[in-house]
């Protein structure tokens, strides 16, 4: 949640900081502030809304010169969205400045003691509690401003990405991590600061990302110094090569992210099982799999940890992987997990999957997994994330840049992978007969052909979505490994047009949400001809003889369910398997359209961010 720009170099600050922030504001829009030092003084502008309206009321308050500055825009946790809540927030000074994505957990005492102090306060927030206390560090013990964020943050609770700026030492900025990302580029005598790299990748391609419990004072003419929060000892730099480009962070000329993600998954997929897949050979090779199969093979059950989109990308991948390897698999919340004091040995094997790697209760719970002698491997989509350097091993999904906040791809290139985890280990484990994994790799090979055919589908989905983009509720049901689809499919209706949607088990219709359907509403039904169709076509019957209006997703040339339903998607044939990565398409596209004819925002959607970074 929020994100966070800052930069100090040659440049105008003002235009790299406010691109900077419309690249970053999938990861709140509540609110948006920017500070710039022009050389003698210090500017701050801010304001409720979205960095557009920054953008507006900076130019009218004079706020766009200099070469040293940051910007923050917000997912409200402590006080409402407003302009005083905004950020950047001063100390009582004047003198500091300070960002922060992220949470305070005991503000409240130190906010009271700093009240004792004769600190005066102008809004609800943890932040300006923070910078305050850095100030009341700095001047009672007579500290330089890296010392005193070090000292002040030792004496916090909570989780933090901050930059602070001082306006007695104008020739830096000091930042700080702990359970919040932070990205700093380098370029030539510049340096950028962002929650992620899409704010400066056109500047640079050298970036370090900050470990958790780390700090720099980022100076000009100076080299980059990183030094641990807790004990001082200096931490050599580690500079990666950025693994993306300007393109694929532009909408290429889709009127918005999300669809343009949505058609990317042909390409994404096969980027995915790009040099892991061998169909005409019968290899599967994924380097995080294959130097650690032993533990997969000797585990006594695999537990997958996730949320949201990425929970449901893990219920898929129970069904596959004990399928295919019968080995036991758990899907847990990752919110829930670290919380229920869950039992958890060395034999088991921990599959914690998040697209941005960043998601905090995942993160915890990858933690408290490797507290107990557990094996941990990652899935996630950005490289040099926080879960990809917390576990034991992995596999990135390559998807690219996701910028819409309602996962699309993600979901698609998860799947992929698991998929592939799960026949490695069928081969390894001899639970899978050749001609099965050989079918298996060669279904998964044309699955991007497949998908791209499911996308042709967009014309009906939009036909669809303005008979129902009015409904005020909807049922999803599926059966088998499309079960999961049925919940991702009503959380995408949920989450980007506001339409109360829920997923059922098919069979569990009759378990209470059959009380709802009656003729207005719309329900959903996943029927690819593979699987349990013919449990599915008695469910449809049971929703028809109650004048329930039946979308129905099935395979090309069914005939039965074409009978019974209102309106039907026809997707290409795949095994029963793989199908999750087709049925999705259409309902991708579904919640899309009702979104886009309801006048919502579809790529930041009210309340939502994209990484959740916060409890």
């Amino acid at each position: 949640m929020c994100g966070i720009v800052g930069y100090i170099g040659h440049r105008e600050a003002y235009p790299i900081i406010i691109k900077g922030l419309k690249r970053l504001e999938y990861r709140g829009y509540d609110s948006a502030g920017i500070m710039l030092y022009d050389g003698s003084d210090l500017k701050i502008s801010k304001t409720k809304g979205k960095v557009s309206d920054l953008e507006e009321r900076s130019a009218q308050e004079n706020v766009t010169k200099g070469c040293i500055g940051m910007g923050h825009t917000r997912w409200a946790t402590h006080g409402v969205p407003n302009d005083v809540n905004s950020h950047p927030h001063l100390s009582n000074s004047g003198n500091l400045a300070i960002i922060h994505n992220g949470i305070i957990e005991n503000y409240e005492p130190l906010k009271k003691e700093l009240i004792i102090r004769g600190y005066t306060f102008t809004s609800d927030t943890d932040t300006e509690v923070l910078v305050n206390l850095i100030e009341d560090v700095q001047k009672k013990e007579n500290l330089k401003l890296g010392k005193a964020v070090q000292v002040a943050l030792n004496q916090v609770v909570g989780a933090y990405a901050i930059c602070v700026f001082d306006k007695q030492k104008p020739d830096e900025i000091v930042v700080a991590r702990l359970g919040s990302p932070l990205a700093i580029g380098i370029g030539e005598n510049e340096f950028f600061i962002a929650s992620d790299a899409t704010p400066f990748i056109e500047y640079t391609s050298n970036a370090i990302y900050l470990e958790d419990e780390e700090m720099a004072i980022v100076r000009l003419d100076k080299p980059l110094k990183i030094r641990r929060i807790k004990d001082d000892a200096l931490v050599d730099p580690y500079i990666q090569e950025l693994q993306m480009n300007l393109e694929q962070i532009e909408k290429g000329g889709y009127d918005h992210f999300m669809l343009k993600e949505i058609y990317e998954q042909p390409n994404v997929i096969k980027d995915t099982y790009r040099g892991r897949l061998h169909a005409n050979s019968g290899i599967i090779q994924m380097s995080g799999v294959e130097d650690n199969l032993e533990k997969f093979l000797k585990a006594d059950r695999i537990i997958i940890i996730a949320c949201g989109t990425s929970w449901h990308a893990g219920l898929v991948a129970e069904y596959v992987i004990e399928e295919f390897t019968r080995i036991p698999v758990e899907v847990e919340y990752a919110s829930e997990f670290r919380y229920r004091n869950p039992i958890i040995t060395p034999n088991d094997v921990i599959i914690a999957i998040s697209q941005s790697g960043e998601t905090a209760d995942t993160l915890a719970a990858i933690k408290l997994a490797k507290e107990k002698g557990a094996f941990v491997f990652g899935v996630c989509n950005v490289v040099g994330s926080s879960i990809s350097r917390e576990t034991n091993a992995g596999a990135y999904t390559h998807a690219g840049p996701e910028i819409g906040v309602a996962s699309t791809k993600a979901f698609t290139t998860q799947i992929t992978v698991l998929t592939m985890i799960a026949l490695r280990l069928a081969k390894a484990k001899g639970t899978m007969s050749n001609s099965d994994f050989h079918r298996y790799l060669q279904e998964l090979e044309v699955i991007p052909e497949k998908v791209a055919e499911a996308l042709n589908t967009n014309e009906m989905a939009k036909t669809i979505a303005a008979i129902y983009k009015d409904a005020p509720n909807c049922l999803y049901l599926g059966r088998g490994y499309n079960f999961p689809v049925a919940l991702e499919g009503a959380l995408k209706l949920k989450e980007i047009s506001y339409i109360h949607a829920e997923g059922y088990p098919a069979a569990e219709m009759k378990h209470g949400p059959i009380a709802l359907i009656d003729e207005k509403m719309p329900v959903v039904v996943i029927a690819p001809k593979q699987g349990h169709y013919d449990k599915v076509v008695s469910n449809i019957q049971e929703i028809k003889s109650r004048s329930g209006k039946i979308i129905a997703i099935v395979t090309k040339g069914d005939t039965q369910v074409k009978e019974l339903a209102d309106h039907v998607i026809e997707i290409p044939e795949t095994s029963d398997a793989l199908s999750p990565l087709l049925t999705t398409i259409p309902l991708q596209l579904l919640s899309y359209h009702i979104a886009v004819m309801r006048g919502c925002n579809v790529d930041q959607p009210r309340n939502l961010a994209k990484s959740v970074t916060v409890e």
